[in-house]
Order: C-alpha cells, then sequence, then structure tokens
C-alpha cells in the first residue's frame, strides 16, 4: 500500500489533541527499550534519558512517544522490558498518573495495537518488592497517531511514528518481527550485525522513506512529526515541514522534538564534562526555536489559492 494512501486514512482516524502558545509537548521516537542484554542499545542511554524526563516532567511538559518505545520484535516479553527499565517506567508513570503523556505504537511495537495486549501488560505489573499486581498505565489507550490543532490558528500538527507504507514495516510487520526475533537478534548479540531492512540502519531506504514523508507535506501543507529513520530532521521554514524525532539509540546521545510557547526546537541531550573532568548531562538546542507560524497550513495555502483565482 503506497505511504500516501496510507498516511492520509491514518490522518483521518487520528487522535485530536487542542493547543495554544502556553502549552509545552515534548517527542520522543525510537526508545527501544530492551531487556537490558548486550542486544539493548537503549541501555547506553537510559541515564541520559531518565535525567531528560525528568527535566521535562519538573518543566510541566507533556510527553509523546511516537512509536517504537519498547523493542518488542527482539523481546517476546514485555514484563522483562519493564523489569529491566523499572526506573524509566516509574518515571513514565508520573507522566501518565498527571495526564501528561500520549503513546503511539510504531512497527516494532505494534503489538500495542491490540487492545487486549495493551490492557494485560501496560495496564498493571507485577513488582517483585510487594509481590503483587500494582498500576502501570491504568486505562491507557495506544494510539497510531496523533493531530494537535490549535485552539486560536487552528494549525494542525500530525503526529505518526512513520513506517506506515513501509512494505516490511507495515503490511509483513509480523513476517519481520520473526525474522528479527528468530535469527536477528542472535546475529546482533554475537556479531553485532543489525537488522538489514531497518530504514535506520539503510541510508538509501531512509532517504526513500522520508521522500514519501515530504510528498506526503507538499500536497497537504500540514506540519508533520516523525521517527523510524532514527535520524533528526528539523526544516527551515519554505522547506517542507517534516520534522523527524531522531532517536534514543545514539552512541554519544538522544535527540527529540521541544514545542513550547508556540516555538518548535530540536534538542540532543548527551554526556559532557566540565574542564575539571566533572561529567554532567548536558541539554542543547541545536536548531531553533521557530515559530510554528512560519510553517503554513493547509487552510492558508487555500486561501490563497482562493485569492490567485
Amino acid at each position: 500500500m503506497r505511504t500516501n494512501h496510507r498516511l492520509d486514512k491514518v490522518f483521518r482516524n487520528a487522535f485530536p489533541v487542542p493547543f495554544d502558545d502556553t502549552s509545552r509537548f515534548v517527542f520522543f521516537s525510537d526508545v527501544h527499550r530492551g531487556d537490558d542484554s548486550l542486544s539493548d542499545e537503549f541501555g547506553r542511554n537510559r541515564h541520559i534519558y531518565d535525567h531528560a524526563l525528568d527535566y521535562y516532567y519538573n518543566h510541566g511538559y507533556t510527553y509523546v512517544e511516537v512509536g517504537d518505545g519498547d523493542e518488542l520484535w527482539e523481546n517476546a516479553h514485555y514484563r522483562h522490558i519493564r523489569m529491566a527499565h523499572a526506573s524509566t517506567f516509574e518515571r513514565l508513570t508520573r507522566f501518565y498518573n498527571a495526564g501528561r503523556m500520549y503513546m503511539l505504537f510504531g512497527n516494532h511495537n505494534m503489538q500495542l495495537k491490540n487492545e487486549a495486549y495493551v490492557r494485560r501488560h501496560l495496564y498493571t505489573t507485577y513488582d517483585d518488592f510487594s509481590d503483587k499486581q500494582i498500576d502501570l498505565f491504568p486505562g491507557i489507550v495506544v494510539h497510531e497517531a496523533l493531530i494537535l490543532k490549535h485552539r486560536q490558528t487552528e494549525q494542525e500538527i500530525f503526529v505518526v511514528h512513520g513506517h506506515q507504507g513501509d512494505l516490511p514495516n507495515d503490511q509483513l510487520w509480523r513476517f519481520s518481527c520473526l525474522m528479527v526475533r528468530s535469527f536477528w537478534r542472535t546475529m546482533h548479540y554475537v556479531l553485532g550485525i543489525r537488522y538489514a531492512a531497518s530504514p535506520a540502519r539503510s541510508r538509501l531506504k531512509r532517504h526513500k522513506v522520508e521522500r514519501h514523508y515530504n510528498k506526503w507535506n507538499a500536497q497537504h501543507k500540514i506540519m508533520l512529526i516523525c521517527g523510524h529513520t532514527h535520524r533528526p530532521k528539523m526544516p527551515q521554514p519554505g522547506e517542507p515541514a517534516y520534522f523527524n524525532t531522531g532517536c534514543c539509540m545514539h552512541p554519544r546521545g538522544l535527540t527529540c522534538l521541544e514545542l513550547i510557547d508556540g516555538k518548535i526546537s530540536l534538542v540532543f541531550w548527551r554526556v559532557s564534562s566540565h574542564e575539571d573532568g566533572l561529567m554532567y548531562i548536558r541539554r542543547k538546542v541545536v536548531q531553533g526555536p521557530v515559530p510554528i507560524s512560519e510553517f503554513h497550513s493547509a487552510e492558508e495555502d487555500r486561501e490563497g489559492l482562493t485569492e490567485d483565482i
């Protein structure tokens, strides 16, 4: 199925989220929380990620996970992921209990599309200390996409993981999951070989996926926030308004997008050091902030077309 057609369908059914210039959002994608084994690439950055979550919670942000938060292709049991990263899930639970969290599914956690799976694994979790089930994200709904709509200007921002229309990661995801779990995970663990069909590992495939995003954006003139390719992207005003969060698996840190005061920024979190050698976690804005009003909405373009006629 063509990417444009899939994105159109997802856009029509996206969950609406109102916002304004006082709203604060942070968008993370492709965290790929694993089981803390050698194949868990998130493990190297989990302390940076936890620190970033503390920062965003304390500064009043709403956390948006744009798919692939959990690595469910390599790991068959959700409880192993939760146990391996208990401190991370405690922080995510704070966001959820405060009504400040939205979770989307991606290709690597497509299982969260199944409501029964979500009820069984995300509503509650087993606590080793109390020896009983405790609340995790009770009643959570995992969406495929969000549509953020500005209360005053009605400008829209379409938030979706971005695997839609990518054949091995969309329609054939069950087969891909089986291959990763039965073959590629072992090759990754033993030899360091990574899944060949992932757009994050293939420059040609990644660029092809991004061209599809840009084409959809050029046709609809709506801001588009994705993940999936693991490559952070923030356009300049006048370019196709396709944004990418990047991922949390970079060897040197993690990236995300911030939306605050009606402005969007690309942010890099990494370990740095002072002159005396003392190490610390640094938040660096690498692009932006740019007012989202610089990225035209579909309504503005239609109005301009009407005036020209």
